[in-house]
């Protein structure tokens, strides 16, 4: 394989130096769909946005096994400049996968369907459901996705079958109060009296601490250039985080409480608006020993990580949501990446990706034999 580990390597090399933000993956959706076309995969672009699916046919019966990459990069003030950067490896994943597809084109698949997804906007959260949108996961069965570690999870050399992102959702709030002169404060209702009410009913929520979560106030904006008046409006953010989906349903339901009752508490009024956010991990069970397996016969026993759990987000777990019979798996690659992915300086072991590559198509191979 020593031909395709010089190709992912060309591959990331091309894909690093054209880096664009989500929905704008114009010139990189371009050159994967060339690569796929001129590897024998018929190509479909534009799905989404930017998104791109090749297909490849064995003209047999049998599953259709997907491999998902994602594209974006992310934008970063570096020397008081924008700067775009593939700073959460999407460059790699990418480049993994599409060397991946090339591999199993050549070698051939024994049944089904090998479908190869790039996917735009991970990074805005909303680039899965675009692609969802577009058809690209209909009639599929089984899905991989991959995803570099940092250094403080997983070395060179070893990759988790599991990687569980929880579920991260962002709800805003408006409290409305009443405004009145600073000398009469008792015929107003104070925005910010009422908001800091609603800060410390929210800290006070309370979920079983056996699954991990957490609620934190992120924004709070109130009062206006009159200093001596009432504030009657007070906006409010606040991140949420899950392990699982029905524990983020809870603090959802929660936290609307809490913004409506504490609001009342000072005579004010609270209403609440989820604004968007992604599912906590759900993977089957003979994927994760699919990975497993894969993983072993790549790294051996001693790169076989135990599952991760990480409090990100990954908007690739709408596509279970969307198809709860889709059979899903997420690896972990280790690469000594550091300092942190979404660090404007990321970088990684770039010896890390033909490893990346055999664990993908071991994982296929494998898949078509569940």
């Amino acid at each position: 394989m020593s031909t395709h580990e010089n190709s992912v390597l060309e591959v990331y090399q091309v894909l690093h130096t054209m880096p664009e933000v989500g929905f704008q993956e114009h010139k990189t959706a371009a050159y994967l769909a060339e690569e796929l076309k001129a590897a024998g995969f018929s190509v479909k672009t534009g799905l989404g946005g930017t998104g791109v699916v090749g297909t490849l046919d064995s003209g047999k019966p049998g599953p259709v096994v997907m491999l998902r990459a994602d594209m974006d990069a992310l934008s970063h003030t570096v020397d008081g400049a924008e700067k775009i950067v593939h700073s959460c490896g999407h460059d790699a994943h990418s480049a993994m996968v599409l060397t991946a597809a090339k591999i199993l084109k050549q070698a051939g698949i024994p049944c089904g369907q090998l479908k190869i997804l790039f996917q735009p906007a991970e990074e805005k959260l909303t680039g899965a459901l675009s692609v969802i949108e577009a058809g690209a996961l209909e009639g599929v069965d089984i899905i991989f996705g991959i995803h570099l570690r940092p250094i403080q999870e997983a070395r060179t050399g070893q990759a988790t079958p599991a990687l569980y992102h929880g579920a991260s959702y962002i709800v805003e709030a408006a409290i409305e109060g009443l405004t009145a002169h600073g000398a009469r404060p008792h015929l107003g209702v104070n925005a910010i009296d009422a908001a800091a009410a609603v800060v410390n009913a929210v800290n006070a929520i309370r979920i079983n601490p056996v699954v991990p979560c957490t609620v934190k106030t992120t924004k709070l904006q109130a009062g206006g250039a009159t200093l001596n008046a009432i504030p009657d409006l007070a906006e409010m953010a606040f991140d949420l985080r899950a392990q699982q989906n029905d524990v983020m349903d809870e603090l959802i339901a929660k936290v609307t409480k809490a913004v409506e009752n504490a609001a009342v508490s000072v005579g004010a009024k609270g209403t609440v608006k989820v604004k968007g956010g992604v599912p906590a991990a759900e993977y089957n069970d003979s994927m994760v020993a699919t990975a497993r397996s894969a993983i072993n016969s790549v790294l051996g026993p001693v790169g076989v990580l135990a599952p991760i759990v990480s409090p990100g987000g990954e908007d690739f777990h709408f596509f279970v949501k969307k198809y709860p019979r889709l059979k899903a798996g997420y690896i972990g690659l280790g690469c000594d990446l550091k300092p942190g992915l979404h660090h404007p300086a990321m970088s990684f072991d770039l010896s890390a990706l033909p490893n990346g590559v055999k664990i993908l198509v071991e994982v296929v191979n494998r898949a078509y034999k569940e």
